[in-house]
């Protein structure tokens, strides 16, 4: 009996903490240890309950209290899922606190907003119904958001293609696509404060969990086609426990549990805006501005949208599949293309190099153009790479003077690309000389480089090579030379080099052009 007793009386505990939280009182539970079958808490020990708690309990019928079966249901579908392995940790990313006052911007009226809604809702299968806050929350991104909004527009001509493809292999609405617009503003090194990562803001366990690779050099939650992969079969679990994509998108942002304790607080109710005051604030602002952010990329055209375009559409790159350790600077050389556009188009080489590992495979995105260049000349190019790499693993002084270290002041219009040009050195070396963990610089900034300065020993000029009467070494082009492989015969000499000291934008060469070829 006394086992009994003790068993209906914690099972009424755990009740009043969600009746008490209901009504925003406490329950403070004091103990010696940890509660178990047995433990009397008579003697006040092991459970203290606070005013107007007590108040309540003579009105309770804590014999009969039963939880929502709907819910119960969920719970169950949703625990098979966790201790299946399939899912561990929730996707989490802050939507920025929304604010739903009255906007005015007469450019749009509520009757042309009810119409347009009622046409996104016909053919989406989210619940897409007009509300003041959610009118709200459009009126204040078209205001408030415009250029952001069409620098997003723009990038997404590179971005959907690639989402569109992967949703569809999982049937998944397309109109997800915008949520990467939410979670990460489409930048895939995006980072949240609780270090959720990438276009979709996976968290370490997540990713692990959905096969997205995360070591040193890798992190493929900022990969756009294996993370949108790791997005949808994420999202398709959990449109299989809720059955309604609006619920689904809720548990992506806060957690599946989260959702159901709304779904319990609100009496059982299975609509998102019916339980979205019983939902984490962050997400009760998650929905609306996923549908406003819909909204305004299917009627930017009505609404006047200029999008930038982005420097390469999706449909203008392709993949190579890396057979040896190369890095994006030693792709750079090799190829022509600015090492910023291969970080654009790489972002998930967190040290811009792509490893070698065994039973890994990883691919490097070009632009078309530059496919051909880089397959046509594999082995020189990952010999090139070899060496270069066995180059760096010595000791700094036997690579470049000490003495000739200089301090170089950032100025308007630079990046590190543009510099590292100018001195023959690479990105990742300025970033390692002046512990640098992003590409950013700010003017005035001061930067230690060491210039490439090998001894003429050991590097010869070619007897290609004439000076002219200003000085500048000269080549002349012959038969089977390239950019990269005449870059090569000249210390401290990039592709990019040769292409602005003789305003060459393209990588074709005519036989018998002289080329400047030293400053």
């Amino acid at each position: 009996m006394r086992f009994k007793r003790n068993l209906i009386i914690l099972l009424s505990v755990f009740a009043l903490l969600g009746f008490a939280q209901k009504k925003q009182d406490t329950i403070v539970v004091k103990s010696n240890g940890p509660i178990k079958v047995g433990d009397s808490i008579v003697d006040g020990k092991i459970l203290t309950l606070k005013e107007p708690i007590l108040a309540e309990l003579d009105s309770i019928d804590i014999k009969n209290l039963e939880d929502n079966p709907e819910a119960v249901k969920l719970d169950k579908k949703w625990l098979d899922e966790l201790y299946s392995n399939s899912l561990y940790d929730t996707i989490y990313k802050s939507v920025s606190e929304l604010t739903y006052e009255p906007m005015d911007y007469p450019e749009l009226s509520t009757d042309t907003l009810k119409a347009r809604l009622e046409r996104l809702n016909a053919r989406t299968p989210f619940n897409i119904e007009y509300n003041p806050s959610l009118e709200s929350v459009i009126k204040r991104y078209l205001k408030q958001r415009r250029s952001s909004l069409e620098r997003l527009m723009g990038l997404s001509h590179f971005y959907f293609p690639m989402f569109e493809q992967e949703l569809d292999n999982y049937n998944i609405p397309l109109e997800i696509k915008y949520l990467a617009i939410v979670e990460s503003a489409l930048k895939p090194r995006a980072r949240s404060r609780v270090g959720a990562t990438g276009l979709w803001q996976f968290m370490f366990t997540t990713g692990r969990m959905y096969n997205l690779d995360v070591s040193s050099y890798v992190d493929e939650r900022s990969d756009p086609i294996e993370s949108t992969t790791a997005a949808a079969q994420y999202l398709s679990k959990l449109y299989e426990i809720f059955g309604d994509w609006d619920l689904a998108l809720a548990a992506y942002n806060s957690g599946p549990g989260n959702v159901n304790k709304a779904i319990r607080r609100s009496g059982g109710y299975k609509n998102y805006w019916n339980i979205r005051p019983f939902l984490p604030r962050e997400t009760a602002g998650y929905l609306p501005a996923f549908l406003a952010t819909m909204y305004i990329f299917e009627y930017a055209e009505e609404h006047g949208f200029k999008p930038e375009r982005p420097s390469f559409q999706y449909m203008q790159t392709d993949t190579i599949h890396v057979k040896e350790m190369i890095s994006l600077d030693q792709v750079s050389e090799t190829t022509g293309v600015d090492i910023e556009e291969l970080q654009f188009l790489n972002p998930s080489y967190k040290l811009d190099i792509i490893p070698k590992i065994e039973g890994k495979t990883y691919a490097l995105r070009l632009p078309r153009e530059a496919i051909g260049i880089f397959t046509s000349n594999e082995k020189e190019i990952y010999a090139y790479a070899k060496e270069d790499f066995n180059k760096r693993e010595k000791p700094l002084p036997e690579l470049l003077k000490v003495d000739s270290k200089i301090r170089y002041r950032v100025k308007s219009g630079d990046y590190l690309g543009k510099i590292a040009r100018k001195y023959g050195v690479r990105v990742s070396q300025i970033k390692r000389w002046n512990g640098l963990r992003s590409n950013n610089l700010r003017i005035g900034q001061r930067l230690t480089i060491y210039p490439r300065n090998p001894s003429p020993a050991t590097k010869p000029k070619p007897k290609e090579t004439t000076k002219n009467t200003k000085g500048k070494t000269t080549y002349k082009v012959k038969e089977g030379d390239s950019l990269w492989s005449i870059a090569q015969k000249f210390s401290g000499v990039s592709v990019q080099n040769i292409k602005d000291w003789n305003d060459i934008s393209g990588n074709k060469l005519k036989i018998g052009t002289t080329l400047i070829v030293s400053k």
